[in-house]
This record gives C-alpha cells, structure tokens and sequence, in this order.
C-alpha cells in the first residue's frame, strides 16, 4: 500500500476566532450544572431508599402476622367501610406519603428545588390505591383530587414568589 491509495485526512484547523479560554470556561459551567443536578437528585434517592426499605418492613411485618393483629378502631360515617390493612394498601400508602414528602421538600427547599408536577402526581397515585384497598373509592377519590389541587396551587405560589 502506498500513501496515495489511502491518503492521511489533514489536521482540521479551528477557526480564526476560536477561544480556547472561553471554551474551558463554557465546559466547566456545564460540568458545574451537571454537578448540582446530581447533587439535587440524591433526594430521589433517598426517596426511593426509604419506599424499598418500607416494603421490606410491611412484608416482614405481613410475613409475621403483625399486620393482621392491626386493628385499626374508629367509627366511620354510614355508608363507608374500613376494609382493613392489606399488604400492598400499606406499601403504597407509604410510598406515596415518602413521595409526597419528598415533592415537598422540592417546593419548598430552595437547594432542592426542581420540577414537582410528576412527583406530586405519583404520590396521588400511590396514596390512591393505598386509601383505596384500606377505605374504598368513594372516600379516596375527593381527597386525591383535593391533594393535587392544593399541591398545585403550593406549586404556582412558590414559582410565584422566585
């Protein structure tokens, strides 16, 4: 093989007004933001930590027959029932109490702050189907749009006041 069957691309030149100063500087901004980001996420973390050792905790106490010597004793308005402590109920009450807490902190907490919409919404969702296998729907349904209302409204007044 000889030089002209494949010839060697020419070193690209950068542009006359190429900054290599300013390019270090845009580089360490980005690394900087990407920093924070992480720094900011290690509240999902815990978040998500605290809901799997959660679960661990009601399986366990499940597995041991604590839940079932749970009685929960109160007098419910006619019409509604207390279904009682179900496994997955009190798991996905828990989590959406954890998630809620955490969605929370981000309205709320300035180093934490970022986008609550989906948290606030996962947390309906889970509170939802917890609620629901312990009280039954019609009980449920008001309170979770009431929650996202409020939530909604914490949020807009946070975002108000930056």
């Amino acid at each position: 093989m000889n030089d002209q069957e494949h010839p060697q691309p020419e070193p690209q030149q950068r542009p006359p007004y190429y900054d290599e100063k300013a390019e270090e500087k845009y580089y360490e901004k980005e690394h900087k933001k990407q920093e924070e980001k992480s720094n900011q996420d290690s509240l999902s973390a815990l978040a998500w930590a605290l809901i799997l050792i959660w679960a661990g905790l009601v399986f366990l106490a499940s597995n041991l027959g604590w839940l079932d010597r749970i009685q929960v004793q109160f007098a419910m308005p006619d019409g509604l029932e207390f279904l009682g402590l179900r496994t997955w109920s009190v798991i996905a009450l828990g989590a959406g109490l954890i998630l809620f807490v955490e969605a929370l902190t981000r309205t709320f907490v300035p180093a934490y702050r970022s986008s609550t919409g989906g948290n606030y919404f996962l947390a309906a969702i889970f509170l939802g189907i917890g609620l629901n296998g312990i009280f039954g729907w019609q009980l449920v349904w008001p309170f979770i749009l009431i929650g996202l209302g409020l939530a909604s409204l914490a949020n807009a007044l946070v975002q108000r006041r930056k």
